[in-house]
């Protein structure tokens, strides 16, 4: 049999191809996943159930949609609970994007957006990021006046690769450009709460247009739950609700009712995020400072560090001979769009000790690569 013709773009996620590859002493920087334990609230919450394990309303169960909703000071019935933001960003652009339409997509970003997109039929439009690898609302005009059969367009923010925020301004322009156009735009912001700083601003600060998408993935310390969610007008969500029962029915109960207890405990939970990601921090960037002669800067949330590969490396083989040779897994920036190409990935989420020795062992290879 011959797969459908719009995934002959698709490939195995270089992420998982290199972590799965590798030795098994070798240090983890790849994955973006919390290395911290799951927090007590989920534990308790899970030893508690008993009893049948339905599936649950599609819509996911209302006490968490009203939780969330609370949260982020929306509605419960403008809440759209799904597996994971990934489930949110597959239904949506099933729900929205139509074959031959154009989503746009950041330059370098999260992979799973072309990926996404192209499973929907449409095509990706990468626009690209402005000097710091934020949002910058000119380049994206650009490139949206440029796809006249845009229906989506994606922002993220903080990024996934590179950690880095956007400005009010930038968001508000954006913004402004899809609803003159008609186009939906979707602000993934599942980092926003795992910081170090001030929060980077969210879509709902300049609109009460467009998607927001949230997780309990990451600042919640709990991407196995997969537990995410869509925050926008219902009749807006109603779309992408009913492709996500089609697709899952709903999410696991089990995982919703720890997602429960996490967002209820949301200001303890998120205040003890913040401090494993300061100890993660701490570990790495003394490390880098000590073994790179540099002082790295935190971006706007998240837990990566966006790094220039040495001149003339060539970015996959030399990743792989990281991985093999040095011990370190990390991810190529090509993995994240045709503008990453001349960076990798570094994931600092993991233990601060292996984060301080993953730093060791990659120093050489950019001293001779």
């Amino acid at each position: 049999m011959i797969p459908a013709a719009r995934l002959a773009h698709l490939r195995p996620s270089p992420i998982r191809a290199l972590s799965e590859g590798a030795p098994p002493d070798a240090v983890p920087m790849g994955l973006g996943e919390p290395g911290w334990d799951l927090p007590l609230p989920a534990v308790e919450a899970l030893a508690r159930f008993s009893g049948p394990c339905a599936y649950g309303p599609n819509a996911g169960l209302p006490e968490l949609q009203e939780a969330v909703g609370a949260f982020h000071g929306t509605p419960a019935r403008d809440v759209l609970l799904t597996a994971g933001s990934q489930g949110a960003l597959f239904a949506l652009t099933q729900a929205y994007a139509e074959p031959g339409d154009a989503v746009l997509v950041p330059d370098p970003g999260f992979l799973a957006y072309p990926a996404l997109a192209r499973i929907a039929g449409a095509e990706p439009v990468p626009y690209p990021l402005g000097p710091g690898f934020g949002l910058d609302a000119d380049l994206f005009r650009a490139a949206l006046d440029a796809a006249p059969r845009a229906r989506l367009a994606l922002v993220n923010h903080p990024g996934n690769p590179t950690g880095a925020g956007c400005s009010r301004a930038a968001l508000a322009e954006v913004a402004e450009a899809c609803a003159r156009r008609g186009v939906l735009l979707v602000s993934d912001e599942v980092y926003r709460d795992l910081r170090l700083g001030d929060p980077a601003p969210s879509l709902r600060d300049v609109t009460q247009g467009g998607i927001v998408l949230g997780s309990v993935s990451k600042a919640w310390g709990a991407p196995g739950l997969r537990v995410g969610w869509a925050l926008g007008e219902a009749p807006l969500l109603a779309p992408a609700r009913l492709v996500h029962a089609y697709m899952v029915t709903a999410p696991a109960r089990t995982s919703q009712l720890a997602a429960l207890a996490l967002v209820r405990e949301s200001g303890a939970v998120l205040a003890q995020a913040r401090e494993h990601l300061r100890a993660r921090w701490e570990a790495f960037s003394e490390a880098f400072a000590r073994h790179f002669g540099q002082v790295p800067q935190h971006g706007a949330g998240g837990f990566y560090h966006w790094l220039a590969l040495p001149p003339g490396a060539d970015p996959m083989p030399f990743c792989l001979r990281l991985r093999d040779e040095g011990r370190v897994v990390v991810v190529p920036g090509q993995a994240f769009g045709e503008r990453g190409r001349g960076f990798v990935r570094l994931s600092y989420a993991g233990d601060p000790a292996l984060i301080r020795e993953g730093v060791r062992r990659l120093a050489p290879f950019w001293s001779t690569p």
